[in-house]
């Protein structure tokens, strides 16, 4: 979900859809909606997210989205200048 997430959003990145400002960048719009979906989880199953994903799964998710989301502004630079 994290590199789906992150290619979208890379993609979009260099239009701003959100706008200009820097909490609006689509790189932190991302994680806060990743943040928003944890705690849908953790109220939902009523159990702490930890217990249902383990810590490390959690940041090699979050370096994973980091990852894709670059990929994915890479290539929508690129290949829109091809």
């Amino acid at each position: 979900m994290m590199s789906v997430a992150g290619v979208a959003f890379g993609a979009t990145a260099k239009d701003r859809p959100f706008g200009d400002d820097v909490l609006a960048h689509p790189l932190v719009v991302m994680f806060v909606l990743v943040g928003v979906a944890l705690l849908v989880i953790r109220f939902v199953l009523r159990r702490p997210v930890p217990e249902i994903i383990p810590d490390r799964l959690l940041l090699v998710g979050c370096v994973v989205g980091l990852v894709a989301f670059l990929i994915g502004n890479w290539l929508a630079v690129n290949l829109r200048a091809l």
